[in-house]
């Protein structure tokens, strides 16, 4: 099932910009343009996450972030062109999980929204993934192609795991960056390339067929051969 989100902003080209950025990354997207609506929004369908602008209409948002707060552990980020160092102290100490001023940058609130709903998810208990004759053991973090035990760094399998929870979908590097190595990552610029050819060694070590395609201009995709 698709995280659901609740945008709380007034502002219409903010709010059409959250919108249209959260339901592209697949969420659910839900929202209010005042403190009133948005906890009337939040009391008709729970929400995984809330994005909180702090100025709204009827009932500002630090108001609005207490009333959440107050009934349950939903993750909020705060919104506000307010960037001194006690109006983020005060945000925080209403009960928001993350504070982002404005005019803030799309890509890193994805991200944010992304490591928030990672750490609000309740741990798992191991499983198997697999895609065509290659399969992973979370538990073990143990890989195999058909037989063949197949020996990982952490990378690889971070990396491994990411493809094979995602078969068919091609994955920018953007998204790989941001999933394997987290969106502030400042390494070389290759890193990506050089780790796919590593797991396309280690996959295709005794002669399978590559699963791990190249999208040019795009990413990678894991997908069997057409």
């Amino acid at each position: 099932m698709r995280e659901h989100i609740l945008v709380i902003e007034d502002d219409p080209s903010i709010l059409q910009l959250l919108r249209r950025g959260l339901a592209y990354e697949g969420y659910s997207v839900d929202t209010a343009a005042s403190g009133p609506e948005g906890l009337l929004k939040a009391r008709e369908r729970a929400a995984d996450l809330v994005v909180l602008d702090w100025m709204l209409p009827g009932l500002d948002g630090l108001e609005v972030c207490r009333r959440l707060r107050s009934g349950g552990a939903v993750p909020i980020i705060m919104l506000t062109a307010k960037d001194a160092v006690a109006d983020r102290v005060e945000g925080l100490d209403a009960g928001a999980d993350d504070y982002l001023v404005k005019p803030f940058d799309l890509e890193e609130l994805l991200a944010r929204v992304r490591a928030l709903l990672r750490r609000a998810k309740p741990e798992e208990g191991p499983e198997l993934v697999s895609f065509s004759d290659l399969r992973l053991d979370t538990g073990t973090h143990q890989a195999f192609r058909g037989s063949r035990e197949i020996g990982l760094t952490a990378k690889e399998y971070e990396l491994l795991e990411l493809f094979l929870r995602h078969p068919r979908q091609v994955l920018t590097r953007d998204q790989i960056y941001d999933r394997v190595w987290g969106y502030d990552f400042g390494g070389e610029s290759n890193i990506i390339e050089v780790y796919v050819r590593y797991l396309r060694q280690k996959t295709e070590a005794a002669g399978e067929l590559r699963l791990i395609h190249t999208v040019r201009g795009v990413g990678y995709v894991m997908r069997e051969e057409s």
